[in-house]
């Protein structure tokens, strides 16, 4: 059965692409900023590039933060992609500016400590066993990353009862979360829909976790 994904245009992100993408991925994708749309689709998309505060104020400004608030209260799946995926945590910084995030993860998004800004280019990552997103994907399978800033240190573990989240580790300059799973919730730091045959398997992973 075809899935419905909705691609939350909230003014940033390479909609286009992932678009495209998602639907190579044989998902059934609609782009739109439209409430009910994206509450009721099988998986949302939350994309996002640039600045962290122009991210969250775009996401906020469609009542995003709300949606994936109660999309992840009911189950139902989330997928962030770069910005889009540091919104989904408790704060970023940037120039010494602190902006509060989704704060659906603990932990802050920072400068990463590198010689050379922004990363830009294809890096492997580190997958824990179990991945869903990765699975079926060799160990030194690259993806494309365009960014300055990232998430450091995960600050998240799992109570009595739960999993633990699966995080996926890169290094540029100093170990970075290239991604992370966690129930319904999944992120990546990377651009899927810019990493080719690597990227298109995640997102048929992902797609075909859809419930």
């Amino acid at each position: 059965m075809v899935k419905d994904v909705v691609i939350l245009d909230h003014g940033s992100g390479n909609l286009r692409s992932a678009e495209r993408a998602l639907a190579r991925a044989g998902a059934k994708v609609t782009v739109t900023a439209d409430y009910d749309a994206a509450l009721d689709a099988d998986g949302l998309v939350v994309p996002g590039v640039g600045a962290f505060a122009a991210c969250m104020a775009g996401l906020t400004g469609v009542q995003g933060d709300r949606l994936v608030a109660r999309r992840l209260a009911g189950g139902r799946p989330v997928l962030g992609i770069c910005v889009g995926m540091q919104i989904l945590f408790e704060e970023g910084v940037e120039h010494g500016v602190h902006t509060k995030g989704c704060g659906e993860w603990p932990g802050t998004v920072e400068r990463l400590s590198a010689p050379i800004l922004p990363h830009m280019g294809w890096n492997t990552v580190t997958a824990p066993e179990g991945s869903v997103l990765f699975a079926g994907l060799p160990a030194d399978t690259r993806f494309y990353f365009v960014h300055s800033y990232g998430v450091r240190h995960w600050e998240l573990t799992a109570g009595p009862g739960f999993a633990d989240p699966l995080v996926t580790w890169s290094r540029h300059g100093e170990p970075f979360v290239a991604a992370a799973e966690n129930g319904p919730l999944s992120a990546t730091q990377f651009h899927p829909e810019k990493s080719g045959d690597a990227g298109a398997a995640l997102l048929a992973n992902w797609v075909g976790s859809l419930g």
